[in-house]
C-alpha cells in the first residue's frame, strides 16, 4: 500500500506502549545522489538560517504530543532505545541534542541502561564533538563510512575522506562511547570485489563493535506513489535522476553476491555474528533498537518522514518539512497539532507474514511450527527443496549461506 492510500478510517483503539524512539533529523551539508531518506541540505542545515534550532523546537513539541497519545495505554516503563537518525542528525549542536534527549526523558522516560543511538558522518566538520555527544547520553555511534575508496566515495557524493572515518571512531572510543557502528555499502558503481574486500580489512582493523553491509539499492520514490504531500518520501532531484540512471547499468547482481559471501566469511573469522542479514556484531553489541523493529516491537517515532508501529498499526509524518514545521510551531502561535502523515491498520495475515519474514532475516530464525501450515507451508516446502532453509536446535528454521543470498524469493512466496 502506498503513502497516499493508507486507510484512515479503520483505525483500532489498541495500541501498545512503545520500548523505542525513533527521532529523525532531516539535514545534510549535501544530499547524496542515490539518498531516499528525508534530507534538506543547504541553508536549511549550516549558516545563518539553519533551521537546526526551529525543527528541535517542532521535535519536542511532537515527542510532547506523541507521549500524550500513549499514555491511553500506558505501560510504566521507560524506553529501552532511542535511536537519532537522519539525514546527518551529528550536526546538531550539543545544547540542542540535549534539549531533545531531556524532552524523551520527561515525557517517555529513558530506562538506565538504555542504548541510545546517534548516527553521524565522519567528515571533521560534520561529525560533531562525541565528547559532548557522550554527556548528553548517546551511548551508541553508527558512522557512516559507506566505503574506503576514495573514487567510490567520490562517486557516492560523499565529502569525507578515507582517513576521517578512522579518526572519528578514535575520537568516539577517547570520548567514552561504548558500543560504535559501521556502515558500508556494496555493489556500488564501479566497485571491484578487491575495494570491497580491501575495504572490509581496513574496516576490521579499526575495530568497530558492529558493521551494517547494505546493498546500493537505487529506486524511484515518486513512481512508487511515496512523494504526495502526504507521503513518506521527497522527489528525488533531477540530478539524481541522472546520476541513478547511470549508476544502475553498473550494478551487478552476482558481483554482489560475491561481496555478501566474501563478508560474511570474512567477518565470521573476525569473531563477528551475523545476527541479521544485513548485520554483524561483537557479541553483546547487536543494535537492540533495529532488533525491536524485525521483532515486530511497538516503536514511537517522531520527525519528518519519520515511521512508528504500535504493534497494530503501522503510521507514518509527512516528508515534507514546511508542513511538519507548520503544524507544530504555527506560526500565529497556536497550539501545536500532530503533523500530516498516513497510517496503516495491519490485518492478522500481514502480521503473520511480517513475522516469518523478519524472523527469518535474523540468525535465530522462527519456531519450525510456524511453517508447517498453511499459509505457508508450500513456501517453506519449496525453500527446502531449493536449500535455503535448515532446521536448527529448539525445532526453529533458518536461512541457509544459500538462503541469505536469495532470501527475497523466499519472502515473496511468504506474502
Amino acid at each position: 500500500m502506498t503513502a497516499e492510500g493508507a486507510s484512515r478510517t479503520t483505525r483500532t483503539d489498541r495500541r501498545d506502549a512503545p520500548v523505542g524512539l525513533y527521532v529523525h533529523v532531516p539535514f545534510c551539508v549535501s544530499i547524496c545522489p542515490y539518498c531516499d531518506f528525508v534530507v534538506h541540505a543547504g541553508a536549511d542545515a549550516r549558516g545563518p538560517r539553519n533551521r537546526i534550532e526551529a525543527l528541535v523546537d517542532a521535535l519536542v513539541a511532537e515527542i510532547g504530543l506523541r507521549a500524550e497519545a500513549n499514555r491511553a495505554n500506558p505501560s510504566g516503563r521507560p524506553l529501552a532505545t532511542v535511536y537519532v537518525g537522519g539525514g546527518t542528525p551529528s550536526l546538531v549542536p550539543p545544547a540542542e541534542l540535549d534539549r531533545i534527549l531531556e524532552a524523551v526523558r520527561t515525557s517517555f522516560g529513558i530506562a538506565n541502561g538504555a542504548e541510545v543511538t546517534l548516527e553521524l558522518n565522519p567528515g571533521l566538520d560534520e561529525r560533531g564533538d562525541p565528547g559532548a555527544q557522550a554527556a548528553a547520553g548517546i551511548t551508541r555511534l553508527s558512522i557512516g563510512a559507506q566505503s574506503f575508496t576514495p573514487t567510490e566515495l567520490k562517486r557516492l557524493g560523499r565529502r569525507h575522506s578515507p582517513g576521517d572515518i578512522g579518526l572519528a571512531l578514535i575520537a568516539a572510543r577517547e570520548a567514552g562511547i561504548g558500543s560504535i557502528n559501521l556502515d558500508l555499502l556494496y555493489d556500488v558503481p564501479g566497485q571491484t570485489l578487491g575495494s570491497w574486500a580491501d575495504g572490509l580489512e581496513r574496516a576490521i582493523g579499526l575495530a568497530p563493535d558492529h558493521l551494517s553491509l547494505y546493498a546500493l539499492t537505487l529506486d524511484d520514490p515518486d513512481a512508487e506513489g511515496l512523494t504526495g504531500p502526504g507521503g513518506d518520501h521527497l522527489p528525488p532531484s533531477a540530478g539524481a535522476r541522472r546520476w541513478r540512471d547511470r549508476a544502475r547499468p553498473e550494478q551487478d547482481e552476482d558481483r554482489a553476491a560475491a561481496m555478501y559471501h566474501l563478508a560474511g566469511q570474512r567477518l565470521l573469522d573476525a569473531g563477528f555474528r551475523g545476527y541479521e542479514l544485513s548485520n554483524w556484531a561483537l557479541p553483546g553489541h547487536e543494535s537492540r533498537h533495529n532488533l525491536g523493529y524485525w521483532e515486530r516491537r511497538p516503536i514511537e517515532a517522531v520527525g519528518p518522514g519519520a515511521h512508528a508501529f504500535d504493534g497494530h498499526v503501522r503510521r507514518w509524518n509527512a516528508a515534507r518539512l514546511d508542513s511538519y514545521m507548520a503544524a507544530l510551531q504555527p506560526a500565529d502561535g497556536g497550539p501545536a497539532t500532530l503533523p500530516p502523515g498516513g497510517e496503516e491498520v495491519i490485518d492478522p495475515a500481514t502480521a503473520a507474514a511480517e513475522t516469518v519474514i523478519l524472523g527469518l532475516r535474523l540468525d535465530v530464525g522462527v519456531p519450525l511450527t510456524t511453517l508447517l501450515e498453511p499459509p505457508f507451508v508450500d513456501a517453506f516446502d519449496w525453500a527446502v527443496s531449493a536449500g535455503l532453509v535448515e532446521e536448527t536446535e529448539g525445532a526453529r528454521v533458518r536461512l541457509t549461506a544459500r538462503g541469505r543470498l536469495l532470501s527475497n524469493e523466499l519472502f515473496a512466496r511468504l506474502i
